[in-house]
């Protein structure tokens, strides 16, 4: 099972920029597998932010569409999520999620992966 570790999250003002990270274990088939970031909001359901699967479709939520981007760089393991114009709706705890993917499979749902990293904290202030 391939297991994850976000980092880069933090306190930053509205009108701001994030770069998340989120770094899978080696020895893992890393380009095969679809990965999405999701963000939980204090009092909200999990929802999905952004995904990276693994024929190199993206796709992202309408409240993050055009200011979010995400990359994945198979070379370094690691899955990266870019927002800007962070909005105070946007603090949340942000996780980044992984599953082995057959080719056109688009997963969207949280309960389609089936690994989880411990998350990364955003919290936007106006």
């Amino acid at each position: 099972q391939v297991q994850l570790v976000e980092s880069g999250g933090s306190s930053v003002q509205a009108g701001g920029s994030l770069t998340l990270s989120c770094a899978a274990s080696a020895y893992t088939y890393y380009s095969n597998y679809c990965m999405g970031w999701f963000r939980r909001a204090p009092g909200k359901e999990r929802e999905g932010v952004a995904h990276f699967d693994s024929d190199g479709t993206t796709s992202y939520a309408d409240s993050v569409e055009g200011l979010a981007t995400i990359s994945k760089d198979n070379a370094k393991n690691t899955l990266y999520l870019i927002i800007n114009s962070l909005k105070p709706e946007d603090t949340a705890m942000y996780y980044c999620a992984a599953v082995w993917c057959v080719k056109g499979w688009h997963p969207r749902q949280d309960y389609e992966y089936t690994a989880w990293g411990q998350g990364t904290q955003v919290t936007v202030s106006s």
